[in-house]
């Protein structure tokens, strides 16, 4: 059945499958995966979700399993819609052998992964499982449990925690590796894959706050830096860059215009263009490669003031020049002491510390300068008592604000407004702050994720309800450069966006979406009403499914970067087992909508390619890591490893045939 959901047996049953894949998963991530396994790979899927709300309560939100059917229903006409008209897929790549596409997703349920749920799931027999809860002690569970049941299988999980990810992915391959010995290296090294949504979709969310147009991917020592452009004007001709990458919807600088999706039809984005089709593109943006370069290492993201700090940000300034005089007092008196009364340099300073504290015996058989001095010497410390009470006062208040949250400093200006601090606004925040942008962010739960992280970086906090009044205007919304929406509520990014948008007309705005009909009439609305402001809305899901996906092929992407609400994706690959690249120029390999080899990566041994084509370098003089600029004649070899920007449905092609070889 086309999209639909069939009806569950009574008892539990063996799945029907054998070498699928098998999604579990309770909320938007799970269904994007699934959608992406099924109607751009052609895998067939299973997917798990917890049970829905009681279906006699039609008052209540539709549950998973109806979201996920109703979404499913939607690929499905879209897909039959482009194959029927021998068109392209979902993302501009080729239709392949997706046609098949057509079987509905198994839909199960269950209230917790456990053995019964997955024996049902076939995961036993599945090729490859993904975890992809939002609680991650219930994504570990599943994983062991899931292990013990089939070793071989591929797992997928999603952790937000990195370094307890890094633990988990050794200590799984290890229990593969001794559960079946003499499992192919390969194969053990694709095993287990930890993917953290949030560190996938953050620098794409990141970037749009700068200004809308760079997009950037900085992943493994590689950086790619790509440009949104606008048109050129009559009689300009637009910079390509490097290469175009893609072309923006024609009704992207149109007011009533929709940011091109993936429903969007010949009026939205095209993914790697051909020249034909730039050359024609006559009033449309275009997204050019600008740089692709070795990236330096990442530094620690730097903080607006905060913990850890110095002795001269927690005593005041006129408090330091106190302690300074009184110090110079004690040594003038003990210098004093020392002419006069002929005493050694430190018996002097002695005495005179003694005296300071009103410690030492009363000079009265002692000779005038001594009594003097002694009296001078009361006197400071009387001086020094109330300077120790204020350096207390001020320590405690000092650490007191540091641990502490900030409020907006007053003049604060061209900043960005986070709304949010889960999962997501944290990564988000950390990227912002490794941008040396300014941000405020505004939070209506003093025990959300992100709240330590923002005290720990310094990043001035609102605490309160951002549909509240007031609450933007605290956050500074009037003098920001942009405000990213990322709450996992949809109709709450909407009514912050309007409420900002009538304070500040021109505000930039990026906010979080998952419904892309819901986005479109949103866009369409909020450009109609401001048509000289920036809006772009993304989602989450969207942009983070293409990366579990591939891992879910035993493959990994570099990153991702959003074209309107479409996604590109950056893969290394080995050429090897490839035929749609191996033995082919660089311009012959290049398919229009599908991949383009963007530059080949020329690690150790140096002497890997000693035939380069007269355009690029011999193998004498040829520079080690990247090399970009490739002649378009130069021949791909199996021991080349490359770097190429796919859609979809293009690395989708490329990953299956590479499959198919290897399994025959």
């Amino acid at each position: 059945m086309l999209g639909s959901v069939s009806t569950l047996p009574q008892q539990p049953q063996r799945s029907p499958f054998s070498g699928h894949m098998v999604v579990c998963g309770d909320d938007a991530l799970a269904q994007r995966l699934a959608v992406e396994l099924r109607y751009v790979y052609g895998e067939r899927v299973t997917l798990l979700l917890p049970p829905g709300r009681d279906p006699r309560r039609p008052e209540l939100p539709l549950t998973q399993r109806g979201r996920a059917a109703t979404l499913f229903g939607r690929m499905s006409a879209a897909m039959n819609r482009n194959l029927g008209n021998g068109g392209t897929g979902a993302d501009g790549g080729s239709g392949g052998d997706t046609g098949a596409g057509v079987e509905a997703v198994r839909i199960l349920e269950a209230a917790e992964p456990s053995d019964e749920a997955f024996e049902e799931a076939g995961v036993d027999t599945a090729a490859a499982l993904a975890l992809v809860y939002d609680d991650d002690e219930r994504n570990i569970r599943a994983a062991l449990t899931a292990r013990r049941l089939n070793p071989r299988v591929r797992l997928v999980i999603r952790l937000y925690n990195r370094k307890l990810g890094q633990y988990l992915e050794t200590l799984l391959d290890q229990a593969a590796a001794v559960a079946v010995p003499g499992l192919d290296p390969t194969a053990l090294d694709t095993s287990t894959t930890v993917l953290s949504d949030a560190d996938t979709a953050a620098p794409a969310l990141a970037a749009t706050a700068l200004t809308g147009s760079s997009k950037v991917v900085q992943t493994e020592g590689l950086l790619l830096r790509a440009v949104e452009r606008t048109p050129p004007r009559q009689g300009e001709v637009a910079d390509p860059g490097l290469c175009t990458l893609a072309l923006l919807s024609s009704t992207t600088h149109d007011p009533a215009g929709a940011e091109g999706s993936d429903s969007s039809g010949a009026e939205g984005p095209q993914l790697l263009p051909d020249q034909q089709s730039v050359a024609a593109a006559t009033g449309r943006g275009t997204v050019v490669l600008e740089a692709i370069r070795e990236a330096a290492p990442d530094g620690p993201a730097p903080r607006m003031g905060g913990r850890s700090a110095p002795l001269s940000q927690i005593f005041s300034r006129r408090l330091r020049r106190s302690v300074l005089g009184v110090a110079a007092a004690v040594l003038g008196l003990a210098v004093a002491s020392t002419l006069t009364t002929g005493e050694p340099p430190l018996h002097a300073v002695y005495l005179t510390v003694l005296d300071l504290f009103a410690m030492g015996d009363p000079a009265i058989e002692d000779s005038a300068a001594r009594q003097v001095i002694q009296l001078l010497s009361g006197v400071a410390g009387l001086m020094l008592l109330p300077l120790l009470v204020a350096g207390v006062l001020e320590a405690f208040g000092s650490l007191r604000t540091a641990s502490a949250l900030r409020r907006p400093p007053r003049g604060l200006s061209g900043h960005v407004v986070l709304l949010g601090l889960g999962k997501i606004g944290t990564r988000v925040l950390v990227r912002l702050r490794e941008l040396n942008i300014p941000v405020v962010c505004v939070e209506d739960d003093p025990a959300a994720r992100g709240i330590p992280v923002a005290r720990r970086l310094q990043v001035p906090v609102v605490l309160g309800d951002v549909t509240q009044e007031g609450v933007l205007e605290a956050a500074k919304i009037q003098r920001s450069r942009a405000l990213l929406a990322l709450t996992s509520s949809d109709t709450t990014n909407l009514e912050a966006t309007l409420y900002a948008r009538s304070v500040k007309p021109d505000l930039q705005v990026a906010l979080r979406l998952f419904d892309d009909e819901f986005a479109t009439a949103v866009y369409r609305t909020l450009r109609t009403a401001h048509p000289q402001a920036l809006t772009r809305s993304r989602s989450v899901s969207h942009l983070a499914a293409p990366s579990f996906a591939v891992a879910m092929m035993g493959r990994q992407i570099l990153g991702a970067i959003p074209v309107e609400r479409k996604v590109m994706l950056f893969a290394a690959i080995q050429v090897a087992g490839h035929p749609q690249l191996e033995g082919r120029t660089v311009e012959q390999a290049f398919r229009a909508g599908a991949w383009r080899v963007l530059a080949l990566d020329a690690t150790p041994p140096e002497d890997r390619h000693p035939d380069l084509t007269t355009a690029g370098p011999t193998s004498s003089d040829r520079p080690s890591g990247l090399i970009w600029d490739l002649h378009p004649g130069y021949v791909l070899r199996a021991e080349d490893r490359v770097v190429i920007a796919a859609t979809r449905r293009g690395l989708a092609e490329l990953l299956r045939r590479r499959s198919s070889l290897t399994h025959r």
